[in-house]
Parts: structure tokens; C-alpha cells; sequence
């Protein structure tokens, strides 16, 4: 027998009962598990009777491999009974000790999935967005591709903005030289604003061969603490400056860059692939906008644990990431001047926001009874699978229950998506009205102001 209590914080407390015939026979094989641990005098270990060891170890001798045993049933079986879902381990209170003939009965404290009230989420009205892609966006596309083939070439005249420089440096604050200001042999793309701003442009002019006393001032908000804020001189030698050279725009360059033979196919495609990408980024947004719009009309109170296991999915995320280049999060936290319990703290608001998305989602898709067949379960496995080419059914025959569970998540999440954006309203988008001179009461909006850069 369980009874359940709702409590705050998106927790329940199940009051579970055994009755304590039930929690005798648990007691019993327990004692034929466990009872060749104790020692009693008169008897070899192993052997004493349960009467004997309980008469010198007291009646609760095997309370705890009892309760080992006959809890994971009755737990489970309270669950059921509630049709919850827990997503915690449980605190368990004991409230009466199976002595004397009485029932076993002790409370679970757990954090459950929370239930979500739904608010609007079909019809909803969204501002409609249009991706034209222009010739402009096409040109830029084609430039990049100029930009990757490009030959750097030697030059002799003094430094221009856009050149490449390779420079020695070293640098001081005070008269003092400080770790990590010196190099030689650095390569440096003048108006990349790589290093210090004003570094890059008091180079400008420049000869090979010259040397120059650079001054600059580090950003106040810098991840050395010793030099935020500091006037620091650079003394700079230019080694050699480099331009680049662009191909020229024709069938030539595109045959070079692609497969195909002249560049008004080249520019055709790249229009393709834009347009392609456009209609992607409109889903998104579109997506984006409806489910927020649903989340904002749903109401569901979120556990702590939920956030807090969200918090810890992006910082393994983030942490993956920087791996990739081969960075820790710890250096990239000290780095950026701050700790794990901050960067947790400033993390709350965003985690929150993911785990209410994807309450609501599935509480839309349980509503509109949205499931995954089998027959799309194989095809996104299919799907995924061809990208391993000759080992496709080797990898597919590898895939655990929980990889198809995966797949079957991410079908729903479609489904639920397009149901919601099928219905979704598109509105055009409200023209602006001239601004009206601001009240005097009203507090002024602070100007936003550029962010610093740092320094290599």
C-alpha cells in the first residue's frame, strides 16, 4: 500500500507500507544470505540459528538486507501504482520499525517529471520572415572562394592596411618586461585586430627592417589581472610584409575551385546553396519563434536537479568543444576571469529555459498522441547509417535499444514541430513609428558600447 503527497519544488512523498509478514520472509532470506557473518559463542560462525543471532544482536540484526530486498519491489511498484515519473534518487525515511508484529513503513522523497499545463500552441502568430538571397550575397560567397585560394606574395614598400607582416616583439609595462609579450618570427594581418587595439594600426607605414616603440593600453577588463588596464610599450621590428593576391574572376578560377567549367555555373550553384541554407535558417527561426511562443503560454514548475543536470549537458558541451581545440575548460575559465560556480550561477536562466522547451514539446506531443512508427525508426536509422558507406549494416546491427530510442526522440520532436509550425500564423511585420521624444521621467536607455578586444 502507498499513499502520495505533493510537495514543493516539484517533489512527492510516497508513504509505502510492507506488510510485515511480507518484510519477514525478506528477513529470512537475508538471514540465509547474511547470517554466516556474525559470530555467536556456542556455535561456529555460520551456523548459529536466526533466533540465536537476533537474541545477540537485537531484532533489527537483519533490518538492513531485509529492507535491501524487499524495497526496489515496493518501490517500483508505488511508482506504478501513481503513474509518476521520478527523475532522482529517492530520501528515504524510515516511520515504523517492523518490530513486535507491526508493518514496515517508511516515505520516499523524490523529485518526479513535472506536470506541464499547456497554454496555446497551435495558431500561434508569429512575424513572418523572408530570406531573399541577392547578388550581393552571391559575390560575397565567390569572394570568399577568392580568398582561399589567394597567393601571398613579397612586397618592398612600407606597411598597408590588409598586408601580412612577420615581426618580432617585445613588451613592457613600466620599463618591465611581462610573460607571454615577447615573440619573434610572429605573423600578424594588419586590420585583423588580432592583437591590442591601436597595435595593428601604429604598424602602418612601416618598412622591413624598421623599428618602432608601439604604445597601447590594455582592455580594463583583461584576463591577466596584473596588466587590465596597464600602458604598455612594444618595441617592434618588421621582418617582412606580404599581400595577397587574388585570381582573377573567370572559367579559369572556377574550374580551379569547382567542378564546374565556367564561373557563371560556379555563381549558379553557390546561389543554390545559399538559397538552400535560407530556407533552412527560415525553419529554424520559424521553429524557434512558435515554440517559444508555446513555452511562454505554458506553465510547469521545474526541479532544481532537472536545471542542474541541464547546466552540466552544456558545460560537458562546452567542454567537448574547447577539446577540440585543444583547450581545458578549466584554462578557458581562467582565462575569461571566471569559476565554475559562477559560470553555474549565470547558467540557470538558459538551462531553465532548455528543460521548459522540452517539457512542453513533449507534453504537446503526448497531447496530439504523436508517436514514432517503426517504419520511420528504420528510415532514420537507414539515413543515418549510409554515411559509414560499405560498414553501413555492420554499424547497424551495433545499435542499442537506447541508439533507437534516439532516433524515435528526435522523430517525435519533428513532429510535434511541424504540427506547431503547419498551424503557425505568419503576420507581416509592423512598420516602425518615428520616435517619440523620450519622457523625462523615463530613464534613459544606456548606449551600448562595442566590446574590448584583447590582446593574442
Amino acid at each position: 500500500m502507498a499513499t502520495l503527497e505533493k510537495l514543493e519544488n516539484g517533489k512527492v512523498k510516497i508513504t509505502i507500507e510492507v506488510p510485515a509478514a511480507k518484510f519477514g520472509e525478506a528477513v529470512e532470506k537475508a538471514y540465509h544470505t547474511n547470517g554466516k557473518k556474525f559470530n555467536v559463542p556456542g556455535f561456529r560462525k555460520g551456523h548459529a540459528p536466526r533466533k540465536m543471532i537476533e537474541n545477540a544482536y537485537g531484532p533489527l540484526a537483519f533490518f538492513d538486507d531485509a529492507f535491501d530486498i524487499v524495497y526496489p519491489e515496493v518501490y517500483q511498484a508505488a511508482i506504478k501504482e501513481h503513474d509518476i515519473e521520478v527523475i532522482d534518487r529517492p530520501d528515504i525515511s524510515i516511520v515504523d520499525l517492523p518490530l513486535d508484529g507491526k508493518d514496515l513503513v517508511f516515505t520516499a522523497e523524490v523529485a518526479v517529471r513535472p506536470e506541464v499545463t499547456l497554454g496555446q500552441y497551435k495558431g500561434i502568430e508569429i512575424e513572418k520572415r523572408e530570406y531573399n538571397v541577392t547578388d550581393d550575397d552571391v559575390a560575397a560567397e565567390i569572394e570568399r572562394e577568392r580568398e582561399k585560394v589567394a597567393r601571398m606574395i613579397d612586397v618592398e614598400r612600407p606597411v598597408e592596411n590588409g598586408d601580412t607582416v612577420n615581426l618580432d616583439y617585445e613588451g613592457s609595462v613600466s620599463g618591465i618586461k611581462f610573460e607571454g609579450g615577447s615573440a619573434q618570427g610572429q605573423t600578424l594581418e594588419i586590420g585583423s585586430h588580432t592583437f591590442i587595439d591601436g597595435f595593428e594600426e601604429q604598424m602602418i607605414g612601416m618598412s622591413i627592417g624598421e623599428e618602432r616603440d608601439i604604445q597601447v593600453k590594455f582592455p580594463e577588463k583583461y584576463h591577466s589581472e596584473a596588466l587590465a588596464g596597464a600602458d604598455a610599450t612594444f618595441h617592434v621590428k618588421v621582418n617582412g610584409i606580404q599581400k595577397k593576391e587574388l585570381p582573377e574572376l573567370d572559367d579559369e578560377f572556377a574550374k580551379d575551385v569547382s567542378e564546374y567549367d565556367t564561373l557563371d555555373e560556379l555563381k549558379a550553384a553557390k546561389r543554390k546553396e545559399l538559397e538552400k541554407k535560407a530556407e533552412h535558417d527560415a525553419k529554424i527561426e520559424k521553429e524557434n519563434a512558435v515554440v517559444g511562443k508555446a513555452v511562454d503560454n505554458a506553465e510547469v514548475v521545474i526541479p532544481d536537479i532537472m536545471v542542474e543536470r541541464q547546466i552540466d549537458a552544456i558545460l560537458n558541451d562546452i567542454r567537448y568543444r574547447l577539446s577540440m581545440q585543444g583547450i581545458s575548460l578549466e584554462d578557458y575559465m581562467k582565462y575569461t576571469g571566471t569559476d565554475m560556480e559562477s559560470f553555474r550561477k549565470e547558467s540557470r536562466t538558459d538551462a531553465a529555459h532548455r528543460v521548459k522547451s522540452q517539457l512542453v514539446i513533449d507534453a504537446i506531443a503526448k497531447a496530439e498522441d504523436i508517436k514514432a512508427t517503426e517504419e520511420e525508426i528504420n528510415a532514420k536509422v537507414d539515413e543515418y547509417c549510409a554515411q559509414f558507406g560499405d560498414k553501413a549494416e555492420e554499424f547497424k546491427k551495433g545499435l542499442s535499444e537506447d541508439d533507437k530510442k534516439f532516433f524515435a526522440d528526435q522523430i517525435m520532436v519533428d513532429k510535434t514541430l511541424a504540427v506547431m509550425t503547419d498551424t503557425a500564423v505568419e503576420v507581416e511585420k509592423a512598420e516602425k513609428k518615428p520616435a517619440k521624444k523620450a519622457s523625462a521621467r523615463k530613464t534613459k536607455k544606456a548606449e551600448e558600447k562595442p566590446e574590448e578586444k584583447d590582446a593574442e
